[in-house]
């Protein structure tokens, strides 16, 4: 294990006793900027029929969109796989060093995202990373660098400080109205989810068990842009394998098991009842819109 040189032992604390922890200034002005400024370049050029870029990401045209501005500003998925300044920033030094001190061991790089969320777009309900990436043993944690300022205005996170010591919970479905995700985790009782308001060039680490989602962006004209990764430590023996190749922050790609889905964290029942509410809201929407969910 490596011993800590980063973080300081009440940094530590709040982060075994919260599940996250907010690092100030982590990147500076010009750093935000550039980033914010190379993915407002790319939602452009992708809007242009015949970009190459549309093979990697395919955003609607305003007309297309039928009125959400999440179809004409998607969230971009794995980046780091095709651009270079994303892989870069996924395997930046300084991230590296605070995951070294939360893992105790040397982080991995799982996945990179980047989040425009534009004024009127629905939230995420409020949700567990692990329940998605199934890591084993342990857990994911998430570095959340907020490319805007971010508060419950422009729909900033919102977090449950504790919540990672109760494991991933079996969510139940979301209200869609408000969210762009269908899965939603309740809070637990004793518990309550609280803001995270951040400055751009902050970063949110948090645990992949703490509950956390954010609110629709009712600003009239700001953006809550965030370029997020997950990690795990180098330990992990298996995780879900859609999130496969991992990345070692010295540039090797990395495979281990593939540890297979939700049944492990819902069991086969509820998650039956919870995928019969998601297919009839889909069919429902389908039926209302004539566009595919995807």
């Amino acid at each position: 294990m490596t011993t800590t040189s980063l973080l300081s032992p009440e940094q530590l604390r709040s982060w075994e006793d919260n599940g996250f922890l907010l690092v100030s200034g982590l990147f500076s002005g010009e750093e935000v900027a550039q980033i914010r400024d190379h993915f407002m370049a790319i939602q452009r050029e992708a809007q242009t029929p015949n970009s190459p870029l549309r093979k990697k990401y395919a955003p609607l045209s305003p007309e297309q969109s039928g009125g959400d501005v999440l179809k004409e500003f998607p969230r971009v998925m794995h980046p780091h796989n095709w651009d270079e300044l994303s892989r870069r920033q996924m395997l930046n030094e300084r991230v590296q060093n605070v995951l070294r001190d939360l893992f105790g061991e040397e982080p991995i790089a799982a996945q990179s995202m980047f989040y425009f969320k534009p004024m009127g777009a629905r939230g995420q309900a409020l949700h567990q990373d692990n329940f998605y990436l199934n890591v084993r043993p342990g857990t994911c944690i998430a570095a959340w660098l907020a490319i805007d300022d971010a508060d419950e205005e422009n729909g900033g996170m919102n977090v449950v400080p504790g919540s990672h010591k109760l494991g991933v919970q079996c969510p139940g479905m979301a209200d869609m109205t408000q969210s762009f995700t269908t899965e939603e985790v309740a809070v637990p009782e004793g518990h309550e989810a609280v803001p995270a308001r951040m400055k751009a060039g902050d970063v949110l680490f948090f645990n992949g068990s703490m509950i956390h989602g954010s609110t629709p962006n009712v600003s009239k004209d700001r953006f809550r842009r965030a370029f997020i990764c997950h990690y795990v430590g180098d330990s992990t023996v298996g995780m879900n394998g859609g999130y496969y190749p991992l990345t070692s922050f010295d540039g090797q790609t990395i495979t281990r098991e593939w540890v297979e889905g939700q049944l492990n964290t819902c069991g086969a029942e509820d998650w039956a009842t919870y995928t019969k509410l998601r297919q009839a809201w889909e069919r429902d929407h389908n039926a209302a819109s004539g566009a595919a969910i995807h």
